[in-house]
């Protein structure tokens, strides 16, 4: 009868439970950090599309507001009310703008600060970051 060997062409390889588990917590760092970052992405999303509407709406000041305001309500946005907006005459065209920022606490004292700003401007600054 003929045994049958296996020869190894090298050392095995795997991960050991150590291993397993810090690359365990570094995913699970990962995904709490994009469940509380990605309702902020689409809240600024929320933002840009309400403001383009309420450009589109055109008329006064007040009307682009109140278009905003309208808007926020239905998409639940908190961060940025129609006071919060810059309107602003450029190139004989009303264009809006806003800016503002998210605080995330994560542990500790340790927390996450996110700046979004945005335009209907073409270049996609700010009217107010603007200077002349």
């Amino acid at each position: 009868m003929q045994r049958l060997t296996l020869k190894s062409a090298g050392k095995q390889g795997g991960i050991s439970l150590s291993g397993l588990i810090f690359t365990l917590a570094i995913i699970g760092f990962i995904g709490v950090l994009a469940l509380k970052v990605v309702p902020t992405y689409s809240e600024y999303r929320a933002i840009l599309n309400a403001v383009k509407t309420a450009k589109a709406t055109g008329g006064t000041v007040r009307e682009m507001q109140q278009s905003f305001d309208n808007s926020a309500s239905v998409n639940y946005i908190d961060s940025v009310s129609g006071k919060d907006l810059i309107i602003a005459k450029e190139d004989n065209e009303m264009e809006i703008s806003f800016a503002y920022s998210k605080k995330i606490p994560l542990f500790g004292p340790a927390s996450l600060l996110l700046e979004y700003a945005g335009s209907t401007a073409k270049a996609g600054a700010p009217a107010a970051a603007k200077t002349d």
